[in-house]
């Protein structure tokens, strides 16, 4: 006879359940990861992957995480979200009832975190997203938490840059995704601190895109004729590559362009074919000039997997030592509701936390760091070399 629990009595069990024992007995900390790794940007869930791998590997080869005298292994289970939203939504509902995860980290877009965040919320189940930029990711929403800046943050930061940064430029032109919350969203704040810097209408073009689409000449051409001197691209890198490379064929010239944290992908350079060389973005983490601990980090990285991190991987890295300290400092009880309530107190609380994306501070209400931004730029040799920080 096929047994049927109902909601309620679901809840009942989970708030009993206790933690999953290991092999040999030894129990274990589940830990979820909601990521693309197929779909449009599947570099982005490759990185996550790698960077959190990093992390559980070093902590099980010494025997687990030490919690108050007791040691646990850790168990990561990685969920394909396909950068879709109804994706990522059930990806939620099944680590929640079904793994009974303790955290998640992901996803990494904020069209899939938004409705995520809203899910893990209501279910109490705390969770972090390395990049999922947007403001409504976390607001009002105590269980939720980010590792990376905010995109209000990011377009005044990028403003400020491009005022500093490149003398005499007043008109920029601005294309994004309007299939993409992360690019529709950050767009428009671009173009309101831009406007408030430089007056009315100053954005002389403003222009989108679908998803799918990888023609954006009628674009581009409407923003090379538009007088606009710096463009501005909050694209994920796939269509940046596609951009930046049309846009020299069609009249852009030397014009400065100017990206988002969403660039930072080490597929950036080879889709554009060298393209994107020269070019400015906003960003987390830079590889090129990284010193002690962000040192320490790259060359692990590097070690297992041959090639230098992205920002991606970076924040990932951060987001699961995040989980981990937090753990530590809230103990584990075998009861899974217990644990996660007290995991995120735990995690709301985190003081100067040392990453490799550097020190953070939670917003007590919100669950946002409070960090700097990073310029970086493209250089000849690919690399994503420092310019400052703000």
């Amino acid at each position: 006879m096929t047994k049927i629990i109902f909601p309620g009595i679901l809840f009942f069990l989970l708030s009993l359940s206790p933690l999953f024992p290991g092999g040999g007995g030894q129990k274990t900390i589940k830990i979820g990861f909601n990521i693309p790794l197929t779909g449009d940007s599947p570099k982005f869930g490759e990185s996550v992957r790698l960077a959190s791998e990093l992390v559980r590997k070093s902590v099980n080869d010494a025997g687990g995480l030490e919690i108050k005298g007791k040691k646990y292994i850790l168990d990561f289970i990685y969920a394909d979200n396909e950068l879709k939203t109804e994706s990522a939504v059930r990806i939620a509902y099944r680590f929640i009832e079904g793994d009974q995860v303790l955290a998640m980290v992901g996803p990494v877009g904020s069209g899939r975190a938004i409705p995520a965040g809203e899910i893990h919320n209501e279910n109490r189940t705390p969770m972090i997203t390395p990049t999922a930029s947007n403001p409504a990711v976390t607001m009002n929403r105590p269980y939720v938490f980010r590792a990376c800046i905010l995109d209000p943050v990011q377009a005044q930061a990028a403003v400020k840059f491009a005022g500093n940064y490149f003398s005499g430029i007043s008109k920029a032109a601005v294309l994004y995704n309007h299939e993409e919350e992360y690019s529709r969203q950050l767009a428009e704040f671009f173009r309101k601190n831009w406007e408030e810097s430089h007056g009315p209408a100053s954005v002389l073009s403003y222009e989108s895109f679908g998803q799918k689409d990888m023609d954006f000449s009628a674009q581009l051409q409407r923003i090379a004729g538009s007088g606009a001197e710096l463009l501005y691209l909050p694209v994920y890198y796939n269509h940046a590559a596609l951009i930046v490379t049309q846009a020299g064929k069609l009249g852009w010239g030397q014009r400065p362009i100017l990206g988002s944290d969403s660039w930072s992908s080490s597929d950036l350079l080879p889709l554009s074919q060298g393209s994107v060389i020269g070019c400015y973005f906003t960003t987390n983490f830079a590889a090129a000039g990284g010193l002690d601990n962000t040192l320490a980090f790259i060359d692990a990285y590097k070690a297992a997997y041959g090639h230098t991190p992205d920002e991606v991987s970076a924040l990932s890295y951060d987001s699961v030592q995040l989980i981990l300290q937090a753990i530590q400092r809230a103990g584990i009880t075998g009861k899974i509701v217990k644990d996660r309530e007290a995991l995120k107190n735990a995690l709301a609380g985190t003081r100067d936390f040392e990453g490799v994306t550097g020190r953070m501070n939670f917003d007590m209400t919100n669950g946002n760091p409070r960090k700097y931004i990073v310029i970086v730029r493209v250089s000849p040799s690919g690399e994503f070399e420092y310019v400052t920080s703000l």
